[in-house]
């Protein structure tokens, strides 16, 4: 059995949010105690995943209810259609991620790229989609604010902003053959990270996945690879020991 603190720290949701689910009816405790608390058995920790799968795919909580509380439900039918559901989600965003990291290249001036490449993953109703979705997720002027760093820009300040990646990576590019480690390395790794902050502000994770799928995206490390064969696997080994230096 389970405290609501107890399954708040597993599901990683809030203790109010389970008090919610309570009193609209969505998740009954098990068991409520003497004193008040409630207890959560195996079958109840099962209901909140199925309600946490169908909130990540967008279903009203009326309609996760419903759903659940069907005679004839299927837990493990409705887990594989949730794997499907889940699986071409993924899918779709990998293409934003690597669209957005082209396009950031793409605007560094290190990769030329099509507009029709710009919009790449996206289908009009998906733009809509993702940014309706970042709204709800971050706020209004979280997303505003991305939009507007990326348009605010100049003419001039983006030939500056090309110019200081171009040097970024010619800079990498003379290194290689260096301790990826070294202070001389990682100083450089320091100027891609903050030259990265002219369009989002990147965590240490997302930075070793850059790392990643420079080296293991095929457009990727081919596009690097011919500004020198070695550039994608040093960036990531030299982007790995920034990561650790940042963690700790």
């Amino acid at each position: 059995m389970y405290t609501v603190k107890q399954l708040s720290d597993l599901a990683g949701v809030s203790v109010r949010t389970l008090h919610y689910y309570d009193e609209i009816g969505l998740l009954k405790p098990s068991s409520v105690g003497e004193n008040g608390y409630r207890y959560y058995a195996d079958d109840a920790v099962l209901r909140l995943q199925q309600i946490l799968f169908f909130r990540e795919l967008d279903f009203s909580l009326a309609d996760i209810q419903a759903i659940l509380d069907q005679p004839d439900f299927d837990v493990v039918g409705t887990l594989r259609s949730h794997r499907v559901a889940l699986l071409d989600r993924v899918g779709r965003l990998h293409d934003l991620i690597q669209t957005i990291d082209s396009t950031i290249l793409h605007l560094t001036g290190d990769i030329p790229m099509s507009k029709k490449k710009l919009f790449a993953g996206f289908t009009p109703e998906e733009e809509k989609h993702y940014e309706k979705e970042a709204r709800q997720m971050w706020g209004d002027k979280a997303v505003d604010d991305s939009y507007k760093r990326l348009n605010g820009y100049s003419v001039q300040q983006k030939e500056q902003i090309g110019t200081e990646g171009q040097a970024i990576y010619t800079d990498l590019v003379a290194a290689i053959g260096q301790d990826s480690a070294s202070p001389v390395v990682q100083a450089i790794v320091a100027r891609w990270h903050q030259h990265l902050r002219y369009f989002w502000e990147p965590n240490v994770e997302a930075l070793r996945g850059l790392g990643d799928l420079y080296n293991d995206h095929p457009d990727f490390a081919r596009n690097l690879g011919e500004l020198h064969p070695n550039l994608p696997e040093f960036m990531r080994e030299a982007i790995n020991h920034y990561c650790d230096g940042l963690e700790s």
